[in-house]
């Protein structure tokens, strides 16, 4: 999959979580409390995604440019 920041940051919130969900490569996760903290590598940037166990929701996606890869 290749589809640009920009594009990404364009789609609905539920197409961006679909999207990070079956095409993402899982880079890490962890948990802190209550919350549930996943992050994605899907194209040139990355995306964590952070659940709420308790209400078993998501409660934020963040979407982080991946600047290091270009400074080479």
């Amino acid at each position: 999959m290749n589809i640009s920041y920009y594009d990404f940051k364009n789609l609905s919130d539920f197409t961006q979580c679909q999207m990070v969900l079956n095409q993402g490569q899982l880079m890490e996760e962890r948990t802190v409390d209550k919350l549930k903290y996943v992050l994605y590598q899907i194209s040139s940037f990355s995306v964590e995604i952070i659940y709420n166990t308790t209400s078993e929701k998501i409660a934020a996606v963040n979407v982080y440019q991946n600047r290091a890869i270009y400074a080479q």
